[in-house]
């Protein structure tokens, strides 16, 4: 049987398990469907907290996956090309997903799917500095309307602590998946280490899937995925989102794209 779901609507939050998630995309149906998805073999999930690579690496597979063939980003919303496990459009595109699928989720590890730990499915855990994720969620939760306001950083900051905002704990997050029992079926690696040098990001992650990609591909596919690329290009941008879910008036959602530092690690 599902699991339980009700609205907190105090906050406008889905509580799922005692994990609060957004409204709007996410819904009892789209959890039922989360849970009782039938992952395959050959699907790959990216998986990050918040704010920690996920547009990112919504870029990143699909052009690794189909040997940096740039017409999925050129042509299809990234919410659709990658889609959100845990999220409504899931339902609506999953039909339209060929082998090997892409997706992403913000899911803890014991939230997957049972077909997914029954599954030979690959998952990379894309990591980002909290201090980093600490600012990019609070200027997010400003423009977000399906967010609640962030208030002063002082107190976003002791939410995030707290674990009092979407998807929980950071630690709890990164802990979740780090000790798993996914073997070999599992990559990690940091949002640092993909600023620094993607070209080597794409080559290990390109190697995790199986790809053996030329350098000229991996070229291509670091040009179409730096920063100012993903930026300007409408199917990545949220551009396309209404005003009144993601206000970039308020703040862009591609800000900076910078990092605190390169020398954090998974622990």
């Amino acid at each position: 049987m599902p699991r339980q779901v009700t609205i907190m609507l105090s906050v406008q939050y889905v509580n799922y398990r005692d994990l609060l998630l957004p409204p709007i995309a996410h819904t009892k149906e789209s959890l039922e469907f989360a849970e009782n998805f039938s992952v395959e073999d050959t699907d790959v999930f990216a998986v990050t907290y918040p704010k920690s690579g996920t547009v990112w690496m919504q870029e990143i597979l699909p052009l690794i996956l189909n040997d940096g063939d740039l017409t999925q980003i050129q042509t299809i919303p990234n919410w659709d090309r990658t889609p959100w496990l845990e999220e409504t459009r899931l339902a609506v595109v999953v039909d339209q997903l060929k082998s090997p699928r892409a997706l992403v989720t913000h899911f803890p590890y014991h939230f997957m799917p049972a077909s997914f730990h029954q599954s030979k499915a690959k998952a990379i855990y894309v990591m980002r500095n909290p201090k980093d994720v600490i600012v990019s969620s609070y200027y997010f939760h400003q423009m977000a309307g399906f967010l609640e306001d962030p208030g002063t950083f002082d107190e976003f900051l002791d939410k995030f602590l707290d674990g009092n905002l979407v998807f929980g704990k950071w630690t709890d997050h990164v802990k979740s998946w780090k000790h798993n029992n996914l073997g070999d079926r599992i990559m990690f690696i940091t949002y640092e280490e993909m600023k620094e040098d993607l070209p080597a990001a794409l080559r290990r992650i390109s190697s995790f899937l199986g790809k053996n990609l030329s350098d000229e591909t991996i070229h291509t596919i670091a040009e179409h995925c730096s920063f100012n690329a993903m930026k300007d290009n409408p199917m990545s941008n949220f551009s396309l989102v209404p005003k009144i879910y993601m206000d970039s008036d308020k703040s862009p959602f591609f800000r900076k794209g910078k990092y605190f530092t390169s020398s954090f690690t998974f622990v």
